[in-house]
C-alpha cells in the first residue's frame, strides 16, 4: 500500500493534521482513508452555525468515539449582516485565525487532530481555512472526498462531461452578469451555492438560453434529496445545499426541426479561440448547423450531432441563402464570419438575402467579433486612439476611382486610415498606388502598421515609414495601419520594441 501524500513541513510540531473529505452527505461514500484517519485521530473538528448543528458530524457520526476531543468550530456570522470593524470578511477571518490557533494548541501537545469537511477538503470547503493556517507547522495529510458535483451527477444518472467537452463550476454568488457570460460559453457547468442566490442564478440560465438544459439537485445522496428540471424549481423552495446542473451535451438530442429556427452571424476573431467572447461561443456550441468560409469554419470545435457546411470564400450570397433555408427549416445556424461580421464580412451578405420576403419571418441575429483592425493596432501599441477610417483596398466589388477618392478623402481629413484587403496574388498594384496617393497629404516619415496573421501562428507585426513601404511585404493576410499626423512612433527599452499610438488629443485643442 502506498503511503498517504503530505504537505512538506519545515520545523513540525509534533502532532499530525487531517483535512478529511466525507463525501457529500451519505456515510456509506465516505472513503476507507478517511474512516481509518478518523480512527487514528485524538481530536475530531468540525464547523457549525451557531446553531450547532454539524451536517460533517453527522455524516462521520458512526465513527466516533467516546474517547474522541471534539472541537465545535461555531461561525459567528453566516449570510446575517454583523458589527465586527472589519465587517463580514472581518469577522470570519478573526474566527479563522481563533479556530486555527485551538487547533495548534492539541498538535503542540502533540494529538492528531482530524477536521471534518462536507465533500472534498479543497473544494470551496472550510477546511481549507485551517490547511492554509497549519500546513506548514505540522505534518499534514488531506484526504480527499466525493464532490457534491459528482454526487449530482451520480443521482440525476445522466453524464455530466465526455471527451473533449469542457466543465466550468460556477459559485452562485457571482454577478448575474457574468455568470451568464460563463455558461454561453461553457459546455457543461454546475453551480454552487443556490439558496438566496437561484432567483439570480436561474436568471442567468434564461439569458444565456441555457434554461432549458439546467436540471436541479437538492441534498444530493441526503435525505430530502429532490431532483428536477431547474425551470420548474420553486424559488422559495431552495435551499443552501442544491446546485445546479448542465449536463452533457454529447448524447443529449438535440431539438426537433421546427419553427423556431434562427440564423446567427458569428464573430471569430482575427485567429483561434483565444479571440471568441463568451457570447459567440454560446452561440457556437448551440448551433445545429455552422456554415462558412472553410479557413473559418476549421477554427470551431467539432461538436457531435452538429453538421458542418464548408464552402470557398467567394461564395458569400450562396453560403447566407444555404443558412437561411437551413433556418426555415427549423435550425439553429450559426454562420461563422472572420473578425467582426459586420466589417467587410459575412453580416451584410445574410441581412442583404435575408431581406427577400421568403426568408422575411427567419430570425437573425449578429454578434461581434473582434476586428482584425483592432487586433493589429493592440498588437502595435494604440495607433486608432483618435478618430480613423475603415477602408477595403479591393477592387473586387467597387471600382478602383471609388477607392482612391475615399482615400484622398480620408487623408485630407488627417484620419488615421486601417486599410484592410491591401493585396493577393492577383491584386499587386493597389498598394503602392494607395502608398503613392497618401504621400501627396502625409509626411514621408509617418508611421505605416505592417500586422500579418494576427493570433496565428506566423504573426508578424512591425512598423516602417510611408514612403518605405514595400506592396511586395504585402498580401491577403496584411492590414495596413497608416497613421495620421498626428501619430507617434517610438523605440522602448534595451530591446527597441517599437509602439505606435495616435494621442486622443489635437494641438489646438
Amino acid at each position: 500500500m502506498n503511503s498517504p501524500v503530505t504537505s512538506p513541513v519545515k520545523d513540525a510540531g509534533t502532532g499530525r493534521l487531517y483535512g478529511v473529505g466525507l463525501g457529500p452527505g451519505d456515510p456509506n461514500l465516505m472513503t476507507l482513508r478517511a474512516v481509518q484517519a478518523i480512527g487514528e485521530a485524538d481530536v475530531i473538528a468540525y464547523h457549525s452555525a451557531r446553531h450547532g448543528r454539524s451536517i460533517a458530524r453527522s455524516i462521520a457520526a458512526a465513527h466516533l468515539r467516546p474517547d474522541h476531543i471534539e472541537e465545535a468550530l461555531v461561525y459567528p456570522v453566516t449570510t446575517e449582516t454583523t458589527d465586527h470593524p472589519g465587517g463580514y470578511r472581518g469577522a470570519l477571518e478573526e474566527f479563522y485565525e481563533k479556530a486555527a490557533a485551538r487547533l495548534a494548541a492539541h498538535l503542540d501537545a502533540g494529538r492528531t487532530v482530524a477536521v471534518l469537511a462536507e465533500g472534498d477538503p479543497m473544494f470551496y470547503g472550510s477546511y481549507m481555512h485551517m490547511h492554509k493556517r497549519l500546513a506548514d507547522r505540522y505534518a499534514t495529510e488531506v484526504i480527499p472526498g466525493v464532490t457534491s458535483v459528482s454526487a449530482a451527477a451520480a443521482r440525476l444518472g445522466t453524464p455530466l462531461v465526455e471527451g473533449e467537452e469542457i466543465l466550468t463550476i460556477l459559485p452562485g454568488t457571482l454577478p448575474e452578469e457574468e455568470l451568464t457570460a460563463r455558461l454561453a460559453a461553457t459546455d457543461t457547468a454546475v453551480v454552487m451555492k443556490l439558496g438566496r442566490t437561484f432567483p439570480a442564478v436561474r436568471g442567468a440560465f434564461e439569458a444565456s438560453g441555457r434554461l432549458a438544459e439546467a436540471r436541479y439537485v437538492e441534498r444530493a445522496t441526503m435525505a430530502g434529496e429532490r431532483t428536477g428540471e431547474l425551470a420548474d424549481i420553486d424559488p422559495e423552495s431552495v435551499p443552501y445545499f442544491s446546485v445546479a446542473v448542465l449536463p452533457s451535451r454529447v448524447d443529449a438530442p438535440r431539438p426537433t426541426p421546427s419553427a423556431s429556427g434562427e440564423v446567427v452571424v458569428v464573430g471569430t476573431g482575427p485567429a483561434g479561440p483565444l479571440w471568441l467572447t463568451p457570447e459567440t461561443r454560446g452561440a457556437l456550441a448551440a448551433a445545429d448547423a455552422v456554415v462558412g468560409y472553410t479557413t473559418y469554419l476549421d477554427r470551431v470545435p467539432v461538436r457531435p450531432g452538429q453538421a458542418r457546411h464548408g464552402s470557398d470564400n467567394k461564395v458569400e450570397s450562396e453560403r447566407a441563402e444555404f443558412a437561411l433555408d437551413l433556418a426555415r427549416r427549423g435550425h439553429r445556424v450559426a454562420v461563422v464570419s472572420g473578425g467582426d461580421p459586420g466589417v467587410f464580412a459575412m453580416a451584410t451578405a445574410v441581412l442583404e438575402v435575408a431581406s427577400q420576403e421568403e426568408y422575411a419571418e427567419i430570425p437573425v441575429r449578429v454578434l461581434p467579433g473582434v476586428t482584425a483592425a483592432n487586433a493589429a493596432a493592440a498588437r502595435a501599441g494604440a495607433p486608432l486612439g483618435h478618430d480613423y477610417a475603415t477602408i477595403s483596398l479591393s477592387d473586387r466589388l467597387k471600382p478602383w476611382e471609388v477607392i482612391a477618392e475615399r482615400l484622398r478623402a480620408a487623408a485630407s481629413a488627417d484620419l488615421v486610415l486601417a486599410l484592410y484587403n491591401p493585396g493577393s496574388k492577383s491584386r499587386t498594384w493597389q498598394v503602392g498606388k494607395a502608398r503613392d496617393l497618401l504621400l501627396e497629404h502625409r509626411s514621408p516619415d509617418t508611421p505605416v502598421v505592417l500586422a500579418r496573421d494576427v493570433g496565428g501562428a506566423t504573426e508578424s507585426v512591425r512598423t516602417v515609414r510611408l514612403a518605405d513601404l514595400d506592396p511586395a511585404e504585402v498580401d491577403m493576410r496584411t492590414l495596413l495601419i497608416v497613421g495620421s499626423s498626428q501619430t507617434r512612433w517610438v523605440k522602448r527599452g534595451e530591446d527597441g520594441r517599437s509602439i505606435v499610438w495616435t494621442p486622443r488629443r489635437y494641438p489646438e485643442a
